[in-house]
């Protein structure tokens, strides 16, 4: 029922940009709290991005702040991501996820519905 599919990943080179897109069904959106995570091979998911219910309050990991945005529709049922200025080390599956309880959290058992992910590769 509950789905939650990210678009716009792909293949990039470094100095780029992208937007993600996180389109969510089957829940009620607007009581949501959303966030991007990102896992690269190898490595542990980490949290990249979260932003409220209503989007006026957002955070960023420490690695992405100043570069990327996140920001939501909630007329439309989607979160955003829109990465610049990307490096290599950007490279990495991009997940959304949705968390009904408290505020936005870095950790990620606190979100309880998550996307596929969308890929993205940041060229050298």
């Amino acid at each position: 029922q509950v789905q939650l599919v990210e678009s716009g990943g792909g293949l990039v080179q470094a100095g780029g940009s992208l937007r993600l897109s996180c389109a969510v069904s089957g829940l009620t959106f607007s009581t949501y709290v959303m966030a991007w995570f990102r896992q690269a091979p190898g490595k542990e998911r980490e949290f990249v991005a979260g932003i409220s219910r209503s989007g006026g309050t957002t955070y960023y990991g420490d690695f992405v702040k100043g570069r990327f945005a996140i920001s939501r529709d909630n007329a439309q049922n989607t979160v955003y991501l829109q990465m610049n200025s990307l490096k290599f080390e950007d490279t990495a599956v991009y997940s959304c996820a949705a968390r009904s309880f408290g505020s936005v959290v870095m950790d990620l058992a606190g979100y309880r519905y998550w996307g596929q992910g969308t890929q993205v590769t940041v060229s050298s």
